[in-house]
């Protein structure tokens, strides 16, 4: 059984910073990517930033490159680790419903992924609202 639970979502001004936390956790010795992915009102789900288990090979998206950091902790190795998206910089456009999802990944700690249809697990969503 795998829980993901997102928290810091909330209301910032433009240029503001906000960070997400998502605690994930798993019942298995799989290692696993992570991601965070957003949608917009109206607009398709998107990739933001996404973290193999090593730590290293680091994506984001363009958009976003610069202005957010995506960080993981695995202290507690598979029973319950949190990725953070530590967000600044921040403008209307990020407005949206972020998620952060996960990928069993066992064999590849270097993997990472942009593509939301290979994730196996999702968190329930967090409301970003970037104020002009």
């Amino acid at each position: 059984q795998v829980q993901l639970v997102e928290s810091g979502g909330g209301l910032v001004q433009a240029g503001g910073s906000l960070g997400l936390s998502c605690v994930a956790s798993t019942r298995t010795l799989n290692r696993y990517a992570m991601g965070w992915f957003r949608q917009a009102p109206g607009k398709e789900r998107e990739f933001v930033a996404a973290i193999p288990w090593s730590g290293g090979s680091i994506a984001y998206a363009d958009s976003v490159k610069g202005r957010f950091t995506i960080s993981r902790d695995n202290a507690n190795n598979n029973a319950k680790n949190t990725v953070v998206l530590q967000m600044a910089s921040l403008k209307p456009e990020d407005t949206g419903v972020y998620y952060c999802a996960l990928e069993f990944t066992s064999g590849r700690p270097e993997y990472t992924s942009d593509r939301a249809a290979t994730y196996d697990y999702w968190g329930q969503g967090t409301q970003v609202t970037v104020s002009s």
